[in-house]
């Protein structure tokens, strides 16, 4: 069990997943863009061959909709996982304390030693 443990919380298997969840729902939100960016060019350049194009206004629902959904995403992924994961992450990987770097303490060792020898 201490394997497992060690597997899923040491290595960057978390990191990546929520990188691939949120690039996911970042595509959305850009897709949405180009739809409404196509629209606005369909309408300032005149009817060239659009699905759903509304001469009377520019569809931004998708786009709110991808905004939203890509809020929500967020937050859920936060909550639900990057806080958990960096909870237990310190709770079982507690950080070095704070204080002297143990290599920063014996360059410093050797400096005043240095210092000594030359006095």
């Amino acid at each position: 069990m201490s394997g497992f443990k060690n597997f899923i919380l040491r290595g960057n298997l978390v990191e990546i997943a929520v990188a691939f969840i949120m690039a996911t729902a970042f595509a959305g939100v850009v897709a949405a863009m180009v739809d409404v960016l196509m629209d606005v060019i369909g309408k300032a350049g005149g009817t060239p061959d659009f699905s759903n194009w509304e001469p009377g206004g520019v569809s931004i629902g998708l786009l709110m909709t991808a905004l939203i959904s890509f809020a929500l995403l967020s937050a859920i992924v936060y909550y639900f996982i990057v806080l958990p994961y960096t909870k237990a992450k310190e709770k079982y990987f507690p950080g070095e304390a704070d204080g002297t770097p143990a290599d920063v303490a014996v360059l410093e060792e050797i400096r005043d030693l240095l210092r000594a020898r030359s006095a």
